[in-house]
């Protein structure tokens, strides 16, 4: 989805009809996942937030997840204009802001998904080690202001996609929304070029650490110091929380460590065949797929707690939609559904 200016071959024909044929697949293919992406995380996230932000009991944790879900959400929400993106073979036609401010919202989305993911790595690690710190500084308002933190550093983390993101007439008449690097209007500019290099290694090198490395060092820390913990107190080893954490290191791991190995790749455009970027592109755009539409399913539908409160409110609202139809008696009933969700509510932690 992401392209920039050094990723562009020579304007000619040959080369145009060449990278066209080279590409048709992988582009054909990222558009039909994104598509794919589209509906599913849009249904399956938007019923998350609607149980997470109106059905459960406010929590710390429904709020790291409430807050998660929605980066997935937003995610998801964009991804039909980089579809049409790539189906219309990279030609852009929503315009200079669009193209600017849809790649902010996208890397926002990618921060604080990583971020929040983090930080619920670090909530079960002191939960589990420090017991009674926990106790006395885990409050709501401390978790809405970490939340809030986390939102504004993914959007100051997102601002270069403001400056270096423009838009570009190439080969055939097509509109590319890219990168370019060499802070100059001049594109292919030689004076310019080093500096725009150095900035393109300097950005990726900062979302590289700041958006994979580092979050995923701390993850697998967090996760193999509570491993170890409940081990040493005899829990559910091969039970269900070790499961869990074992699939969010592998999601985190398997989720992003294409995207940043595609665009590390693109520093060496003239070594790496066009082939490799575009099963590159392929492969990434699918496990971004994943990350979006289909993570929530491991963090959120883990607990039965969940499955309760989910079944009973869509049994609440059916039940509901009679009473306004048929006028029956149905209100017993639903106070009744009502107040056994309430009861699943407040059994919540």
């Amino acid at each position: 989805m992401e392209q920039d200016i050094s990723a562009l071959p020579p304007t000619t024909v040959a080369n145009s009809s060449k990278t066209l044929e080279t590409m048709k697949t992988p582009h054909l293919a990222s558009a039909v996942l994104l598509f794919i992406t589209f509906l599913v995380g849009v249904v399956g996230n938007g019923l998350y937030v609607w149980v997470l932000g109106l059905k459960m009991r406010r929590t710390v944790t429904t709020l790291w997840f409430l807050h998660l879900v929605s980066c997935y959400l937003l995610f998801t929400l964009l991804i039909p204009f980089f579809a049409v993106y790539v189906l219309l073979d990279f030609h852009w036609v929503f315009g200079l802001a669009m193209c600017k401010l849809l790649n902010a919202f996208i890397s926002m989305g990618m921060f604080s998904s990583v971020f929040l993911l983090t930080l619920i790595s670090l909530d079960r690690y002191t939960l589990t080690h420090h017991p009674i710190w926990s106790r006395n500084h885990r409050t709501m308002p401390q978790a809405r202001k970490l939340v809030r933190g986390v939102w504004v550093a993914s959007f100051g983390l997102s601002t270069p996609y403001l400056a270096f993101r423009e838009t570009r007439v190439v080969d055939g008449g097509r509109i590319a929304c890219i990168n370019n690097f060499n802070i100059s209007g001049d594109w292919n500019g030689t004076k310019t070029e080093d500096l725009g290099r150095m900035v393109h290694l300097a950005i990726f090198v900062f979302r590289f650490l700041l958006g994979f490395l580092l979050p995923l060092c701390t993850i697998v820390g967090c996760y193999v110091r509570v491993g170890l913990k409940m081990k040493e107190k005899k829990l559910a080893w091969a039970g269900k929380p070790f499961k869990v954490m074992v699939a969010a290191v592998v999601s985190f791991f398997l989720g992003w460590l294409p995207y940043h190995l595609y665009h590390g790749l693109k520093l060496y455009k003239k070594e790496v065949p066009e082939l490799v970027t575009g099963a590159l592109l392929v492969i990434y755009t699918f496990t971004s797929c994943f990350n979006a539409s289909f993570s929530p399913i491991l963090y959120l539908f883990v607990g039965e707690k969940f499955w309760q409160v989910f079944s009973m409110s869509l049994l609440t609202l059916i039940n509901a939609a009679f009473v306004d139809d048929l006028g029956s008696s149905a209100p017993e009933s639903c106070g009744r559904r009502g107040s056994e969700v309430k009861n699943i509510k407040e059994d919540m932690v």
